[in-house]
């Protein structure tokens, strides 16, 4: 079912029910859809938010082109156990008068935010709307977006919003690539070439597993990876700590190498844990 204002979604919980909370800007792949099964085993009623969110794109071109398919994510998150599908008015999220930005600092100046300046703005603003709107006792993030969930939790953590954080590993298709809207952009050789991000993320880890602990040995072997592939153009690739996101010299089990390339005009990110924070050093 679709609803459109936070009164209605108190309508539909009953008291003593647990709400999970999967937010997305629609467009639904099999990434959300995991999300959404997770938080359907866990929590007694899912709420799928489909919301995009006008604060977080810098190309207003962009915004304008990104596909909206309401009735198909509706269908999607029904199928996958969610019981009601937040859509809500950019009037119901962002008042006329709205004036209050919120900035995680720190979190959000290097790596995404020196490409997209004031993205992570626009998100953690929305995501704190909508804590306070829905008010779940649990909300699902995927870990393919790392700093952006790191942010989340940052803010969450700072700001006493309700409910818990629930990271979810990536999802990938079967060659590795992590799934993403932006896939569908890719041409054929292109697409072809993508799982070369993951391919050097893994070949990082695999190192890091063996013994080696150098960052900066581990993010030349990905970078040369990366390179190899012609099509890509390469952002940044780098070893940091999962807190702080700021670069580490020596790889400490948590560690996470994160990456950003464009392919074909489609810029991908990516990220993978070098050691499991349970890993023996």
């Amino acid at each position: 079912m679709v609803v459109h204002t936070p009164a209605e979604i108190a309508a539909h919980r009953a008291c003593g029910q647990s709400v999970g909370l999967v937010p997305t800007m629609g467009a639904l792949h099999d990434g959300h859809l995991s999300l959404i099964r997770r938080a359907a085993a866990e929590t007694d009623l899912v709420v799928v938010s489909v919301f995009v969110n006008p604060t977080q794109f810098n190309d207003p071109s962009d915004l304008e082109r990104y596909p909206r398919t309401l009735e198909h994510d509706t269908e999607l998150a029904a199928s996958t156990g969610a019981a009601l599908v937040y859509a809500p008015a950019v009037e119901t999220i962002y008042p006329p008068g709205f004036a209050t930005n919120v900035h995680v600092a720190d979190l959000t100046d290097p790596w995404e935010g020196e490409s997209r300046p004031g993205h992570f703005d626009g998100v953690a603003t929305v995501v704190s709307i909508l804590l306070n709107q829905i008010r779940p006792n649990w909300s699902y993030f995927g870990e393919k977006d790392f700093q952006q969930l790191a942010m989340i939790r940052r803010m969450h953590r700072d700001l006493a919003l309700p409910g818990a954080i629930v990271p979810s590993p990536t999802v990938r298709e079967p060659d590795g690539l992590a799934m993403s809207s932006r896939n569908v952009r890719l041409d054929a050789d292109d697409r072809a070439a993508a799982p070369t991000l993951y391919e050097a993320l893994a070949a990082m880890r695999e190192a890091a597993v063996a013994g080696e602990r150098s960052a900066l040995k581990l993010a030349i072997l990905g970078a040369v990876m990366v390179k190899r592939a012609q099509q890509f153009e390469l952002e940044y690739l780098q070893v940091v700590d999962p807190m702080t996101l700021e670069p580490v010299e020596a790889v400490v089990p948590g560690a996470r190498a994160i990456v950003a390339a464009t392919i074909g005009g489609v810029r991908l990110i990516d990220n993978l844990a070098l050691l499991d924070d349970e890993s023996e050093q």
